[in-house]
């Protein structure tokens, strides 16, 4: 099992940074990769990005190339979510999520609320 809690969110303007922080505990040592999620309103639920927990690649999907980093920090198991330039469309609940074998999401936080105001 995996705990995953995420904290960071909140409202900004449009142009602001924020930073969220997912802090994994439990049986963090058979996470693969950790990724973050995000929910806006009336929208299914996409993807933002990815790290792979020992070889630190990531993935971004597009709309937030540029703008978002994903970092992790092995020694607190805790994987983040820079977001710079953000924009009202970036409004949504952000998970974070991990995979132990890749071939599914198995464990997820609670999510955090950003809201972006223009």
């Amino acid at each position: 099992q995996v705990q995953l809690v995420e904290s960071g969110g909140g409202l900004v303007q449009a142009g602001a940074p924020l930073r969220l922080s997912c802090a994994a505990s439990g049986g963090t040592y058979s996470i693969l990769t950790m990724g973050w999620f995000r929910r806006a309103p009336g929208k299914e639920r996409e993807f933002v990005a990815s790290i792979n927990w020992s070889s630190s690649s990531t993935y971004y999907t597009d709309s937030v190339k540029g703008r978002f980093t994903i970092s992790k920090d092995n020694a607190k198991n805790t994987v983040y979510l820079q977001m710079n330039s953000l924009k009202p469309e970036d409004t949504a609940v952000y998970y974070c999520a991990c995979t132990l074998y890749g071939s599914s999401w198995d464990y997820w936080g609670q999510g955090t609320q950003v809201t972006v105001s223009s």
